[in-house]
């Protein structure tokens, strides 16, 4: 049979979990929101029951796994106690705003044996699987150099109109934790993790707790080195550009797909043409429900053969701490020039 979903959150996001769920062949058996009557419509669009009460969602079955689609903060709160009722956790980028309460979500999912998964599209898409197959099969030779830029607009009324947009609680942050995060994952996927870095964050636009711009230095272990730039201040938005450089030459990505490859010896299929990234440039909805229908769908797979999802709690880690440590990094101390 096929396995059940539950959905918590039942704002934009959450349309596009369910969506995704339908086109992968879930089966749709709930929904929890903030608001009862997101929860309803949401249930009367898609089927499945409306809770308004958290306990009542968690009971419900048959419910096999649970899609949290909630603001960033919760995330751990509600994914620990989902696997505490066995269920299987997939959760919104980023895992938690903190990474002790993330930890604390993937200790509780291993101790319940719960498939846990962070949704991370990139690592899913075609062109990109086939980059980190080219680049970590040595195909740049030694990378030297990594530059990623997220250069998005929102306007005043997404965070106006929302009460965890852009909040220090709920958000985490802003630009980077939010917008950039995809970005940082694709890095640290892409090039292994970071051991140093410097940072600045700054609110230019924005009437926003959080960053509406962030700037990082990174150094990676492997000894590359790389600059990482998120931003919703950028109008009218562009698509994110990622570019690595090795002695075996370099090679770009703007929003989803590989579009330059120049290399010493030509590999063919690496190019592609198209862009699934630029519409979230430019807005927070989400038309198409591919990339997230991938992430279900291979989720699905972990739970039915216990093998481990595309980006398993423990790497959904990764980011954030990354993210931390920009902020960490980015206080207003500095050298004066001139």
């Amino acid at each position: 049979m096929a396995l059940r979903a539950g959905f918590v959150g039942c704002g934009n996001i959450t349309d596009t979990h369910a969506r995704a769920a339908r086109e992968a062949g879930l089966g749709i058996a709930a929904f929890f929101g903030r608001d009862p009557g997101k929860a309803e419509a949401m249930a009367g669009r898609f089927g499945g029951e409306a809770f308004a009460r958290y306990e009542d969602f968690l009971a419900h079955r048959p419910m096999d796994l649970v899609v949290i689609g909630s603001p960033s903060g919760l995330h751990a709160q509600q994914g620990i106690a989902a696997v505490e009722r066995g269920l299987h956790v997939l959760v919104e980028k980023p895992i938690d705003v903190t990474t002790a309460r993330a930890r604390a979500l993937v200790a509780a999912a291993e101790k319940a044996g719960m498939n846990l998964g962070v949704l991370f599209q990139d690592r899913l898409k075609p062109d990109l699987v086939r980059l980190r197959d080219f680049v970590r099969g040595g195909g740049l030779g030694r990378v030297l150099l990594a530059s990623a830029r997220v250069k998005w607009h929102r306007p005043p009324e997404y965070y106006s109109s929302s009460r965890w947009r852009g909040t220090k609680a709920l958000d985490g942050g802003a630009a980077l934790v939010n917008q950039g995060i995809h970005t940082v994952d694709l890095l640290l996927w892409l090039l292994g993790p970071v051991t140093r870095l410097h940072a600045l964050t700054a609110r230019l636009v924005h009437a926003i707790e959080g960053e509406d711009v962030a700037l990082a230095l990174l150094r990676f272990a492997s000894g590359a080195v790389g600059t990482l730039e998120a931003t919703t201040v950028a109008f009218p938005g562009y698509s994110r550009r990622v570019e690595i450089s090795g002695t075996e030459g370099t090679v770009t990505v703007e929003g989803d797909r590989v579009v330059a490859a120049d290399l010493r010896t030509p590999v063919p299929d690496l190019v592609s043409e198209g862009d699934e990234g630029l519409a979230s440039a430019k807005t927070a909805r989400v038309s198409d429900a591919t990339p997230h229908r991938r992430v279900i769908e291979d989720f699905a797979r972990a739970i039915a053969t216990g093998g481990a999802p595309a980006c398993p709690g423990r790497e959904g880690l990764l980011s954030l701490a990354l993210v931390e440590a920009v902020y960490a990094a980015s206080g207003e101390t500095g050298v004066e020039v001139g």
